[in-house]
C-alpha cells in the first residue's frame, strides 16, 4: 500500500560515487563487462561466452519491457502487463481480451498486432575513441555535444549501411562511453495467449510492488517472418525441474532508468522539482481517466489499460522519491561525491573534470527556472496534436542535412516514425476531448493565462471549446490522412486547414525555442561534464562498476532468498494454495474485487496442484523495463519471468540495498500448470516444453 512506503538508508559505501568493490549481487551489467570473477568467487559458477551469447540472442526488447524466445517456432514469452497495450489494441467492444483473456488453439487464429516491433541485440561496438576524438581541444560544452552528435550520426549511418540492420546509439556511464548496438527487427508479431487481467494482476494496485504476491503475469506472442513462424538463432529451453531456495538465478532484460551515477545536484533537482511535479501530473491524469471510465463499461474498457499504467508509474515514482528524501542516504551520497571531487582536485591528470560538478550545479539551477515551460509547451494530452507536431516538425527537419536535424528526425530514425504514423490504432473522440481539455486547463493553471503557449493554444477561448473544435474538426485519427500529409511534405502541411495542424504550427516555434535553450544551457553541460566525471571515476577507481540503466540489454544475478519484514521472514515462494487462500480470505467483493478469482480458476480449483510454486523472490538488481525478462538457472534453462520488485526495492533507482531489494518473478512451473489444467492449452504447453 502507498502508506507502507518508508525511507531506506543507503548502504554505507555507495558504489556509484566512491567506486570501491561492489556489495553482494548489485549491478545491471552490460554483456561486454560481466563480472565473471565475482560470480565464481561467490557461487562457484560463471557463464562462459557461449552461454552469454545464447542468452543474449534469446532476449527481445518490447516497447517499455522485455521478452524472450521460448520455442524453435518463434514463441515469445513476456508479462501480461508488458503485452497489455497490444492485447488492448486487438480487442474491441465485443472482444475484451484484456479482461477475459485470449487463446489461439491454431496458428491461423493468432492475431497480428499492428505496429508492434520487437528487437534482438545482435552486436555491440565500442566507438568511444572515435566519438571523443571528434571534439576539438578547447571546445565549449555546446560545441562538444554537437561534434559528438555529428560523429555518432555518421557512425550509426555507416554501421546501418554495412549491416542492413537497425542500429542505435548507446551512451553509457553518463557519457563516459559511446557504443553502437545492432538489432534484428521483428515487425510481424501475433498474439497467442493471454490470461485474464484479474489473475495476471491479482490483488490490484494494493498488492502492486509488494510481496508475497500471487500473480500469473505472463502472455505469449509469436514472431513471424515472410508469413511463416520465425526460427530464432537461439531460444530458451523450459526448465525440467525448477528452482528451490538458495538457487542461483540470472536475468537478462532492459532495465529502464537508474540514476546512481548522477551528481548530488541532479538528485536534489529530482527530489525537489521533477519528482513532485511528476506525481502531481499523474494524479491529475488518473482522475480524468477514472471520471471517464465511470460513465459506463465501454468507457472503462477503453481506458483501463491507461489507468493501470499510470497507477503503476505513480507508485513507482513515489518509491523512487522516498529514497531521495532519505536524509541519511543523501548525506552519504554528498559525502562520497566530495571525496571523489577532492581526489580530482589534487591530481593534475584529472584537471579536465575539476569544474564539472560546479558546471552541473549551475545547469540544474537553469533547468529549475525553465522547468514549467519544458513540461507544458507540448501536446497537453492530445494524441492528435502529438501526431500533428510530428508531421510539422518532420517536414521541416527533412529539408536539413542529417547532422543538423533534431535527433528523432535523423535518417536512421525516420522509417520508424513514418511506420508509427501509418498505424491504425483504436481511437475514441470523447476520450481525446476529455484528455485534451484537461491538458489545456492544466497549462492555464501552471503557466498563467498570459503565457505565450496558453495564448497561442486558446486564443481567448475556453479550453473545452478549443479541445472539442480541434478534435471534432481533425482528420488525423485516420492513418490515410496522416499518410497524405506525410507524403505531401511541406507543401501539404502549409496548405492544410486541419485544426490540429494549425495548432501544431502555432506552438512548434515556442517548443523549439524552449528546447534549444534547455539543450544549450542544460543538456550540453550535463552531457559533457557528466562524461568528464565518468572518465575521472574510471581513472581513479578502474572500470569495476556498471553503468546506469538506459533501457539497454543488461544481465543481473542473485539467489532465491528471503528477507525480514513485519517482524518475521517472508517466504521465498508462494503457491497456488496461497492464491486460493488469499481469494477466500478477502472474499470476491473486497476493494472492488481485487482478490476475486476469474471463473475458470473457480471452476478448475479441484484440478490444479495446490503445491505448485506461483511466484518467488530473488536477491538481484532490477528496475522498470526488466518486466518480462526471462529468469534462467546455471544451465541456461528458463525457470521464471520477472514481473515486479518489492516495495523496498524502489529507492534502488538511486542506490541498492542488498538486505531488502528483491525481484519478484512468476515461476515457470505455474505457467505449465495453468495452461494444461485451467485453460485447456495443452498443445501450447507442449510447444513451450520443446515437445
Amino acid at each position: 500500500m502507498k502508506s507502507s512506503l518508508r525511507l531506506f538508508s543507503l548502504p554505507l559505501v555507495a558504489l556509484a560515487l566512491v567506486g570501491s568493490s561492489l556489495r553482494a549481487d548489485e549491478g545491471m551489467w552490460t554483456f561486454d563487462n560481466v563480472p565473471a570473477k565475482k560470480m565464481m568467487a561467490k557461487y562457484g559458477f560463471a557463464p562462459d561466452q557461449k552461454w552469454l551469447d545464447h542468452l543474449r540472442l534469446s532476449v527481445v526488447r518490447f516497447p517499455g519491457g522485455t521478452g524472450s524466445f521460448v520455442s524453435k517456432d518463434g514463441l515469445v514469452l513476456t508479462n501480461h502487463h508488458v503485452g497489455r497495450g497490444s492485447i488492448q489494441q486487438v480487442s474491441d467492444k465485443d472482444h475484451d481480451f484484456v479482461k477475459n483473456g485470449f487463446y489461439a488453439p491454431s496458428r491461423e487464429q493468432e492475431i497480428k498486432v499492428p505496429g508492434l516491433i520487437l528487437y534482438t541485440l545482435t552486436d555491440m561496438l565500442n566507438v568511444t575513441d572515435r566519438v571523443d576524438g571528434s571534439v576539438k581541444k578547447g571546445a565549449t560544452d555546446k560545441e562538444a555535444l554537437k561534434a559528438r552528435d555529428i560523429e555518432m550520426g555518421r557512425l550509426v549511418d555507416e554501421m546501418q549501411k554495412k549491416t542492413g540492420l537497425h542500429c542505435e546509439q548507446v551512451n553509457l556511464y553518463q557519457g563516459g562511453e559511446y557504443w553502437i548496438y545492432t538489432f534484428k527487427k521483428h515487425d510481424d508479431v501475433r498474439l497467442v495467449f493471454a490470461p485474464e487481467e484479474q489473475i495476471a494482476f491479482f490483488g490490484g494496485d494494493a498488492d502492486n510492488f509488494t510481496y508475497p504476491r500471487h500473480d500469473l503475469d505472463f502472455s505469449i506472442f509469436r514472431v513471424y517472418e515472410n508469413g511463416k513462424p520465425y526460427t530464432p538463432p537461439a531460444h530458451l529451453q523450459w526448465t525440467g525441474g525448477g528452482l528451490k531456495a538458495g538457487d542461483l538465478t540470472f536475468v537478462a532484460g532492459h532495465p529502464g532508468s537508474t540514476a546512481r551515477l548522477q551528481t548530488y545536484a541532479q538528485m536534489a533537482f529530482a527530489r525537489d522539482i521533477s519528482s513532485p511535479a511528476q506525481l502531481k501530473g499523474l494524479a491529475r491524469r488518473i482522475k480524468v481517466l477514472e471520471a471517464y471510465a465511470a460513465q459506463g463499461p465501454e468507457n472503462a474498457r477503453q481506458v483501463n489499460t491507461q489507468i493501470f499504467g499510470l497507477q503503476n508509474s505513480q507508485k513507482a515514482i513515489t518509491g523512487y522519491w522516498s529514497g531521495l528524501r532519505d536524509k541519511e542516504a543523501m548525506g552519504r551520497i554528498e559525502k562520497a561525491e566530495k571525496e571523489l571531487r577532492a581526489k580530482v582536485a589534487t591530481d593534475p591528470k584529472l584537471a579536465f573534470a575539476k569544474d564539472s560538478w560546479t558546471r552541473i550545479e549551475a545547469a540544474e539551477a537553469a533547468q529549475k527556472a525553465m522547468f514549467k515551460d519544458l513540461s507544458f509547451v507540448n501536446t497537453r494530452g492530445s494524441s492528435l496534436l502529438g501526431a500533428a507536431l510530428t508531421l510539422v516538425r518532420m517536414t521541416d527537419e527533412v529539408a536539413l542535412p542529417d547532422e543538423k536535424r533534431l535527433p528523432e528526425f535523423k535518417d536512421a530514425r525516420l522509417p520508424a516514425i513514418k511506420a508509427q504514423l501509418g498505424i491504425k490504432r483504436p481511437y475514441f473522440p470523447e476520450l481525446e476531448i476529455a484528455q485534451f481539455t484537461d491538458g489545456l486547463k492544466e497549462a492555464v493553471e501552471e503557466l498563467g493565462a498570459n503565457h505565450p503557449f496558453v495564448m497561442a493554444m486558446l486564443g481567448g477561448k475556453r479550453p473545452e471549446d478549443v479541445a472539442k473544435a480541434a478534435v471534432n474538426g481533425s482528420k488525423l485519427s485516420d492513418p490515410a490522412a496522416r499518410k497524405e500529409l506525410m507524403e505531401g511534405g511541406k507543401k501539404a502541411i502549409d496548405a492544410s486547414s486541419d485544426p490540429m495542424i494549425l495548432l501544431a504550427k502555432k506552438i512548434d516555434i515556442l517548443a523549439r525555442n524552449v528546447r534549444k535553450k534547455q539543450e544549450d544551457t542544460v543538456g550540453a553541460v550535463i552531457d559533457e561534464q557528466g562524461g568528464r566525471i565518468a572518465r575521472a571515476r574510471f581513472a581513479t577507481y578502474g572500470k569495476e562498476s556498471y553503468p546506469d540503466a538506459t533501457f539497454t540489454l543488461r544481465i543481473t544475478y542473485g539467489d532465491v532468498r528471503s528477507y525480514g519484514a513485519n517482524g518475521t521472514k517472508v517466504q521465498p515462494f508462494t503457491t497456488l494454495a496461497g492464491l486460493y487462500d488469499r481469494a477466500w480470505g478477502w472474499g470476491p467483493n473486497a476493494d472492488r474485487g481485487a482478490w476475486a478469482l476469474p471463473p475458470k480458476w473457480v471452476e478448475h480449483q479441484k484440478d490444479v496442484d495446490m503445491s505448485t510454486p506461483l511466484d518467488f523472490i530473488h536477491a538481484l538488481d532490477i528496475i522498470g523495463g526488466n518486466s518480462g525478462s526471462p529468469v534462467v538457472d546455471k544451465k541456461g534453462e528458463l525457470v521464471g519471468l520477472i514481473f515486479d520488485g518489492n516495495i523496498e526495492s524502489l529507492p534502488g533507482r538511486y542506490f541498492y540495498d542488498e538486505k531488502v531489494n528483491r525481484a519478484v518473478s512468476v515461476d515457470a512451473r505455474v505457467i505449465q500448470e495453468a495452461l494444461k489444467k485451467v485453460y485447456g492449452a495443452g498443445a501450447l504447453a507442449e510447444e513451450l516444453a520443446g515437445k
